[in-house]
C-alpha cells in the first residue's frame, strides 16, 4: 500500500478542521450511518468552544483512485495560532508535504506566514487550497497572487514556488482546478496529494529510530509517545532506548504497545516500518525531542529548534479570604506537579519555581496560550492567583536591552481607522502598511512592541464597535521602546468583606463601571469595578440604608443598577495592573490587589516610589 504523510496548515477559522471532516467522509473513514460530531478533529472542550485547534493531532485516511490503487494518507491537523507554534514546529518534522489552506476572501494572514515559513524552511513542498470560494466576497485570484508573494518573501525555492493550486469549499465538500467550480467532490485534492507529496524516505533495513514529536498520557498504558519512524522496523516488545538531544541515554525498556492511526482512533499493531507515523508506549521518562531507537543506536536524531518564550506570568497559590471554597486542588505541590506535566509535553512552555516556593514563573508564547493553560487547570479543579503578563527582555551583542516585537495586522472599517492608528501610536507601534481591503474596510499593518499590546484587544473591540479583526505574530527582538503608558483608569476597591448590597452599589454606580452584582461575595482588597478617574478609590459595597422613622417623597424609589461588566479570563489577565492579581477558581474569576490590607498597599506604593 502506498503511503503519504501530510500536514494541513492554515490561519485560525479558515476552515481547516471542517475540510478534514469532509476528507474523512469522502474517503469512507466513517460509515454512512455513523454519527460524527461536527469538526471531529477539535476533540477537547476548549477547542469546540473557541472554534480553534489548540493541540496537534494525527489521523489517517485511505483513498482509492480510479485505477484501484489504495494510498494510506497520514494527516496531521496543526494549530493555526502562533501562540501554539511549539506544536507546529515539532510536527512538521513528521511529514513530507503540506496542504496550505487559505480563505478566498481574507487571504494569507500572520499565522499563515508563521507556519508556512517553518514548512518552507524544512524544504517541504506545499499544495495551496483556496478555501471558501463560495463566499460572496471571495477574491480567489487576488488571494492566489498574495500567496505567491508570501512565498517569495519567505524565500521559497523554485520547486516550492511551482506549487499546485486547488479551489475548494470545505463545508460543501467539493474542489476543482478553477475558482468557478461549484459542485463535485474532493477527488482533485486527493489526487494532488498522491501525485505531489513524495513517499516517505527511510531505510527499512537500518536500526530502528524515531523522533518524539508529541506526548500524551493514558491511564492504562502510561506515557504515549508519537512520532515518525525515520528508519528500521519496530516490533512489539522489542528492546529500545531513549536518547536525549545531547546523546545521553535517558532510559531503556521495551515497546509494550504500538499504535497506528486509523480515522480518529489509535489502533494497536504488531510492527511499524520506516515512514509510518505511530504512537508507542513502554517508556516512563522519554519526552518530546528525545530519540527512541534500537539499543545499538548511540547518536540521537537532530530535533527542530523551538522559538523561545516571549511572555511570562506568575502562577501562585490562592491566598484570598475565599481560598479553598471552590477548588479541590489548592496547594503549591499540586500546582507544581501540574505545571511540570504541562512543560513536559509542551516544549514552548518553561516553568521556574520562585524563591517563595508557593509561586511559579510560567513563560510561553502569548496571552492565548497561557490563558488556555489557566482555563484548563481551572476546569480540573485548581485555584490560582495569576499576575499581569510580562514580556521577557533580552540584550543584543552590544549589551543594549531588547524586547519582543510583533507584526499586527488589523482589518477595520475606514471610519475607525484613525482611532486605531492613534491608539497604536500611543503603544509605540509603527505602521508599515495601509491598504484598502474592499467593502469599505482597510487593512493596517504595524510593527509593535509586545509589551504595548497587553490589554489592548478589549479596548480595540470597543473602539471599532466589535467589527475590527486583529491578528498578531511574533516578529523579532528589537530596541527597547522606553516607557509605555498602561491602563488609563483606576479601580474601585472594596474596604469590607461580606455580600454586596443594592443600596451601596446604587451610590457607587456614578463613580464608574461596576463588575459585581448585588448579593455577590466580596472581600477587603477585592476589585469591584473600574473608577471613572485615574486613581484607585476605596469604597464600601456593604453599606446599608440607615434606619429612621423619617420618610420623604421620592426617597424610597427603587434603585436601578446597570448590568455589571463581566470579564472573561483573558480579558481579566490583560486588564489588571502590576499591583493586582486575578483570582481563578472553578466557579469564579475575581480581580484583587496583591496587598489586601490598605496599609500594606500604601507601604508598597511608597517603597516603589523610593
Amino acid at each position: 500500500m502506498a503511503l503519504r504523510n501530510i500536514a494541513i496548515i492554515a490561519h485560525v477559522d479558515h476552515g481547516k478542521t471542517t475540510l478534514v471532516d469532509q476528507l474523512f467522509r469522502q474517503s469512507g473513514t466513517f460509515r454512512e450511518n455513523q454519527r460524527v460530531a461536527e469538526r471531529a478533529m477539535d476533540s477537547n472542550d476548549l477547542e469546540k468552544e473557541r472554534g480553534i485547534t489548540i493541540l496537534a493531532k494525527c489521523t489517517s485516511i485511505e483513498w482509492q483512485d480510479k485505477a484501484g490503487v489504495t494510498t494510506h494518507i497520514n494527516i496531521v491537523d496543526t494549530p493555526g495560532h502562533a501562540d501554539f507554534g511549539g506544536e507546529v514546529e515539532r510536527i512538521l518534522s513528521m511529514v513530507d508535504g503540506v496542504v496550505l489552506l487559505v480563505d478566498a476572501a481574507e487571504g494569507p494572514m500572520p499565522q499563515t506566514k508563521f507556519v508556512t515559513g517553518k514548512a518552507l524552511a524544512l524544504g517541504l513542498r506545499p499544495i495551496v487550497v483556496v478555501n471558501k470560494i463560495d463566499r460572496s466576497d471571495a477574491r480567489a485570484q487576488e488571494v492566489l497572487d498574495e500567496v505567491f508573494d508570501l512565498f517569495v518573501t519567505l524565500e521559497a525555492n523554485d520547486d516550492q514556488l511551482d506549487f499546485p493550486v486547488i479551489f475548494a469549499s470545505g463545508r460543501n465538500g467539493y474542489a476543482g482546478d478553477n475558482p468557478e467550480v461549484r459542485s463535485g467532490d474532493l477527488t482533485p485534492l486527493f489526487s494532488k496529494i498522491v501525485e505531489h507529496v513524495p513517499a516517505p524516505a527511510g531505510d527499512p533495513d537500518a536500526p530502528f529510530r524515531m523522533l518524539v514529536s508529541l506526548l500524551d498520557r493514558d491511564s492504562f498504558v502510561g506515557r504515549i509517545l508519537t512520532g515518525r519512524v525515520i528508519s528500521g522496523t519496530l516490533k512489539l516488545n522489542s528492546p529500545i532506548r531513549a536518547l536525549n538531544p545531547d546523546g545521553k541515554v535517558a532510559e531503556e525498556g521495551r515497546a509494550s504497545k504500538i499504535f497506528a492511526f486509523q480515522g480518529l482512533e489509535r489502533v494497536p499493531v504488531d510492527e511499524a516500518r520506516a515512514g509510518d507515523i505511530i504512537a508507542m508506549a513502554g517508556l516512563a521518562k522519554a519526552t518530546v525531542a528525545d530519540t527512541i531507537a534500537d539499543i545499538s543506536v548511540t547518536e540521537p536524531l537532530a530535533a527542530q529548534p523551538i522559538d523561545p518564550p516571549t511572555l511570562s506570568m506568575t502562577f501562585s497559590v490562592n491566598d484570598s479570604p475565599y481560598a479553598g471554597k471552590d477548588g479541590s486542588k489548592v496547594t503549591s505541590r499540586m500546582i507544581a506537579d501540574r505545571l511540570t506535566r504541562e512543560a513536559e509535553g509542551n516544549v514552548a512552555i518553561k516553568v521556574t519555581e520562585l524563591p517563595s516556593k508557593d509561586a511559579f514563573e510560567v513563560a510561553g508564547r502569548g496571552e492565548l496560550q497561557l490563558g488556555v493553560l489557566i482555563e484548563t487547570m481551572r476546569r480540573e479543579g485548581f485555584e490560582l492567583s495569576i499576575s499581569r503578563p510580562r514580556v521577557i527582555f533580552s540584550t543584543d551583542e552590544n549589551g543594549k536591552r531588547t524586547e519582543p516585537y510583533e507584526t499586527v495586522v488589523i482589518d477595520v472599517d475606514e471610519a475607525y481607522s484613525g482611532t486605531v492608528v492613534e491608539k497604536m501610536a500611543i503603544r509605540k507601534a509603527e505602521m508599515t502598511d495601509m491598504r484598502p481591503s474592499g467593502g469599505g474596510k482597510v487593512r493596517l499593518t504595524f510593527s509593535a512592541p509586545a509589551r504595548g499590546l497587553i490589554g489592548y484587544h478589549g479596548e480595540f473591540l470597543s473602539d471599532t464597535r466589535g467589527t475590527g479583526i486583529m491578528n498578531r505574530l511574533f516578529d523579532k527582538y528589537g530596541p527597547h521602546k522606553g516607557n509605555i503608558s498602561g491602563r488609563a483608569n483606576g479601580v474601585l476597591i472594596s474596604t469590607e468583606s461580606g455580600e454586596a448590597v443594592t443600596y451601596a452599589l446604587g451610590y457607587l454606580q456614578p463613580r464608574g463601571v461596576l463588575m459585581i452584582a448585588p448579593g455577590e461575595a466580596v472581600y477587603q482588597g477585592m476589585v469591584i469595578g473600574e473608577n471613572a478617574r485615574e486613581e484607585d478609590l476605596e469604597v464600601n459595597p456593604l453599606k446599608s440604608k440607615a434606619l429612621t422613622n423619617f420618610r420623604a417623597s421620592g426617597k424610597d424609589d427603587a434603585i436601578q443598577l446597570s448590568p455589571p461588566k463581566r470579564l472573561t479570563l483573558e480579558q481579566a489577565i490583560a486588564y489588571i495592573d502590576e499591583d493586582e492579581l486575578v483570582e481563578v477558581t472553578p466557579n469564579h474569576i475575581r480581580l484583587r490587589k496583591i496587598h489586601l490590607d490598605p496599609n500594606e498597599r500604601k507601604k508598597a506604593s511608597r517603597a516603589k516610589r523610593d
